[in-house]
C-alpha cells in the first residue's frame, strides 16, 4: 500500500505537470486514503472473559423513616450489550431483624418490592435482606449480611456562594458568568456516626416565554453521582463546606427558582468501602485492566452457592434532610428557550396542528389576525420536560 502511494505521488510529480497542482492533488489523495486505512482499522474489541451471563443485581435501601423502602433485583447483562435494566419476576423478598421480625416485601412492578406502609427501620437493630428465587427447575436463596442501622446526625446548614466563571468586563458591557457553589455542614457531637453519604433531589421552575396553555412546570432531577465522607481520620465527625452540588451557567436550572432537598446517610465502613471502590470506578477514565463492577464485593451471597457473585447492596441506614430554596439574580445563565423556531400565518388551523407545529400566540384582534406556530412542542408545551402541577414543598415566596 505504501509503495502504490509513492508510485501515485510520483506520477503527479512528473514533467509537465503544474507543481502546485500536482502537489495539492496528491496530498489531497493521500489524506483521503489515510481515512479510509483508518477506518477499515477500527473494529469493536470484547475481551474474552470468564464471565457469567447472568448476575443477580440488588440495589435497595431501607432507612429509619416512615417511607416506602424499595428492594430493586434484575439481572447483568453480558459485557458489549446495551447497558439497561433486565428485572427479575416472581422472587419472594423479606427482611429480617436481629430480634425476630420479618417484613414481607410486594412487588409492585416487575423487579421492584417495596417494603409495606407499616415499616420503619429503627437505629441499633441489625437488619437482613433474604430472596429466593422461586424457581422450578434451580431454586436458589440469597441472604445479606446482618446490617446494623447506625444514627445519623441532622444536617446542620445548607447554603449556597455564587462562583465566578467568567469576570465582567465594563469597557465591554460584558457582566460576567456565574454559577452556583452548595455546600453543606453537618457534624455529630457523640461521633457514633463516622462514615457518611449524600444524595439529593432537585426542582426548578421553568416558563415559556408564550402564554401557552403549559407555560409553568416544575422540572425535577436526582443526583447521579457519589458523595460520601469520612471523618474516621479527625478527633471529632464534623463536615464543613461539602461541595455537595455545583451548578454552571449553561443549565436553565437557575433562571427564576430552584430548590434542592439533600439526604444525608449514615454508613458503616463495609459500605463506605464498596461506594468508595464504586466511586473510584466511576472517575477512572475506563482501560482495560481498570477494576470492573463485579469485583466490587457485595454483601449479599448465594446460600445453596457460595462461588456465586451478586452484585449490588442492601442498604441499612439512618436518614435526616434538609431543603434549601435559591433565588437570585445570577449573571450570564442561559435560557433555551429563547430562541424558538416561529412561524406567523393567517388566523386558521393549520395542517398538522398539535403534532408537527403548536400555537405559541393567537392575536385575533389584529388586523388581518395571526397565529404565531413553532414546530418545536417543547417550544409551546414545559409539560415536554416537566409537570405543570405543582410540588407540595414548593414555596412561591
Amino acid at each position: 500500500m505504501i509503495s502504490d502511494i509513492r508510485r501515485y505521488s510520483s506520477i503527479l510529480a512528473s514533467p509537465g505537470s503544474d507543481l502546485s497542482e500536482r502537489v495539492r492533488r496528491s496530498q489531497k489523495f493521500i489524506f483521503i486514503l489515510f481515512l479510509v486505512l483508518l477506518n477499515s482499522c477500527i473494529t469493536q474489541f470484547v475481551p474474552q472473559i470468564e464471565e457469567e451471563k447472568e448476575l443477580l443485581v440488588v440495589q435497595g435501601l431501607i432507612t429509619d423513616q416512615h417511607e416506602t423502602d424499595t428492594i430493586k433485583l434484575s439481572e447483568s447483562l453480558p459485557l458489549g450489550q446495551i447497558d439497561k435494566e433486565k428485572p427479575v419476576h416472581g422472587y419472594s423478598v423479606t427482611i429480617s431483624d436481629n430480634l425476630g421480625n420479618i417484613v414481607y416485601l410486594s412487588e409492585t412492578v416487575p423487579g421492584t418490592y417495596v417494603t409495606p406502609s407499616s415499616f420503619q427501620g429503627v437505629i441499633g437493630r441489625f437488619y437482613t435482606l433474604h430472596v429466593n428465587s422461586n424457581s422450578v427447575t434451580r431454586n436458589l436463596n440469597y441472604e445479606s449480611n446482618p446490617m446494623e442501622m447506625k444514627p445519623v446526625p441532622p444536617i446542620d446548614s445548607l447554603y449556597y456562594e455564587k462562583t465566578v466563571i467568567e469576570k465582567a468586563n465594563p469597557a465591554e458591557f460584558f457582566r460576567g458568568i456565574d454559577g452556583c457553589q452548595i455546600y453543606l455542614n453537618t457534624y455529630d457531637p457523640e461521633s457514633k456516626c463516622r462514615y457518611f453519604r449524600w444524595d439529593f433531589a432537585e426542582t426548578w421552575i421553568l416558563r415559556l416565554l408564550f402564554p401557552v396553555p403549559n407555560q409553568t412546570c416544575w422540572i425535577s432531577d436526582k443526583s447521579h453521582s457519589i458523595n460520601i465522607k469520612s471523618t474516621v481520620a479527625f478527633d471529632e465527625s464534623r463536615i464543613t463546606r461539602y461541595p455537595i452540588n455545583y451548578i454552571t451557567n449553561i443549565t436553565d436550572r437557575l433562571t427564576r427558582k430552584y430548590s434542592i432537598l439533600v439526604n444525608q446517610y449514615s454508613l458503616n465502613e463495609d459500605e463506605y468501602i464498596y461506594w468508595e471502590k464504586i466511586q473510584n470506578i466511576a472517575v477512572q477514565v475506563g482501560g482495560l485492566y481498570d477494576v470492573i463492577p463485579a469485583s466490587v464485593q457485595s454483601n449479599i451471597k448465594c446460600i445453596e452457592d457460595p462461588t456465586e457473585k451478586v452484585l449490588g447492596y442492601f442498604s441499612v441506614s439512618a436518614k435526616s434532610s434538609k431543603r434549601l430554596f435559591i433565588k437570585d439574580n445570577f449573571e450570564g445563565i442561559i435560557y433555551r428557550y429563547g430562541d424558538c423556531p416561529t412561524d406567523t400565518i393567517p388566523y386558521v388551523d393549520p395542517p398538522g396542528l398539535g403534532i408537527t407545529v403548536w400555537i405559541l400566540d393567537d392575536e385575533p384582534n389584529y388586523t388581518p389576525p395571526f397565529r404565531i406556530l413553532t414546530d418545536k412542542k417543547g417550544c409551546a408545551d414545559c409539560t415536554v420536560r416537566g409537570s405543570n402541577v405543582k410540588p407540595d414543598f414548593w414555596e412561591d415566596k
